[in-house]
């Protein structure tokens, strides 16, 4: 077995290797991993800006598909050789929020507890996750698409909460990171056409945006006019959803989807939420929205997950240094490890 070891004291990334594979538990299966993705959550994780398990050493990876290959003496509803993609979320299934059918509020579930972030995750070639949290991939989806079901499965979740979009609606997507060049797909998939803008300050993304044949606007934050019903940030950067907050209608509304570094500031003006009735919509991973994120794939992969047009570039597991370098200058938009 292959996997890369995170050391969680002296923030370390090594590849290592072990002749022993781990054992599923009785409720549990072990998937050989076909592909895993890196998100920008892990590369928050690998700076220390994002909470993670908190002693030892961890294997990162919470996108991530792959075959059957063992199964718990429990498990009675899959079979060894199917493909499946992993839900890295789940609740206690104890507390006030998880029976009131929202887990990730779990305080010991959601994205406390979630595989790859707390647990042993998918940068490894095998991985041991509970059966409850597997989901059989249709046949006419490929594996490289497939990887892409959890990060769409949180949009699913955010397009959920930003219900109604309607057809004409002004949108704005901050940020041409994979996320931004996802939600812009979407809408395309949803209808919007001539209505959305991209807002993107580096040159190398803004190509990126332009070349989606979406026939989107895809401007600079300078260049951004006052016009927007709705603005979905993918960025995370504060600064971005302070002129986004400014570049509202009235009845406007905010949809807070980045990941913004925990000590990172937003200031907003009461007066204008309370003059144009502004909305401010928080989105947080996915809770049962996995099986929508797998329809989604289905959906785009013909259209919208073409991986060059996209800029995710493979790599294999012993790659991983360059696989970070180019996603932090910024080269490609997402990294897929390939097993």
């Amino acid at each position: 077995m292959e996997y890369l070891s995170f050391n969680l004291s002296s923030k370390s990334l090594d590849l290592k290797k072990r002749d022993i594979l781990p054992k599923p538990a009785a409720n549990e299966v072990r998937i050989k991993v076909a592909y895993s993705g890196i998100c920008g959550t892990d590369l928050h994780v690998l700076e220390g800006s994002f909470p993670c398990k908190e002693d030892g050493s961890l294997t990162l990876g919470h996108e991530f598909v792959g075959t059957i290959d063992e199964l718990g003496s429990e498990v009675t509803i899959y079979k060894i050789g199917q493909r499946v993609a992993v839900d890295p979320n789940s609740g206690c299934n104890k507390c006030d929020d998880c029976h009131s059918a929202n887990y990730h509020f779990c305080t010991h579930g959601g994205i406390n507890n979630t595989i790859g972030i707390f647990r042993d995750g998918g940068w490894a070639t095998h991985a041991v996750v509970p059966e409850t949290q597997v989901y059989l991939i249709p046949d006419e989806i490929e594996m490289r698409h497939a990887v892409l079901s959890e990060p769409l499965s949180c949009m699913a979740h955010g397009w959920d909460k930003i219900n109604p979009v309607n057809i004409g609606s002004k949108v704005l997507v901050i940020g041409a990171g994979i996320i931004g060049l996802l939600w812009a797909s979407l809408f395309h998939l949803h209808g919007l056409r001539k209505t959305v803008t991209i807002s993107e300050p580096q040159q190398k993304r803004k190509i990126l945006a332009s070349n989606l044949g979406l026939d989107y606007k895809v401007e600079s934050p300078t260049e951004l006019k006052e016009d927007f019903d709705l603005a979905v940030d993918c960025s995370g950067s504060a600064p971005a959803m302070e002129l986004a907050m400014s570049l509202l209608n009235p009845g406007g509304r905010l949809c807070v989807f980045g990941v913004a570094n925990p000590k990172a500031k937003l200031s907003i003006e009461p007066f204008q939420i309370y003059k144009k009735e502004l909305s401010i919509i928080g989105v947080i991973i996915n809770p049962y929205c996995f099986p929508k994120g797998l329809a989604l794939v289905q959906s785009l992969s013909e259209r919208h997950l073409d991986y060059n047009k996209l800029g995710i570039k493979i790599f294999s597991l012993s790659q991983y240094k360059e696989a970070l370098d180019a996603l932090k200058k910024g080269d490609i938009s997402k990294a897929v490890f390939k097993f």
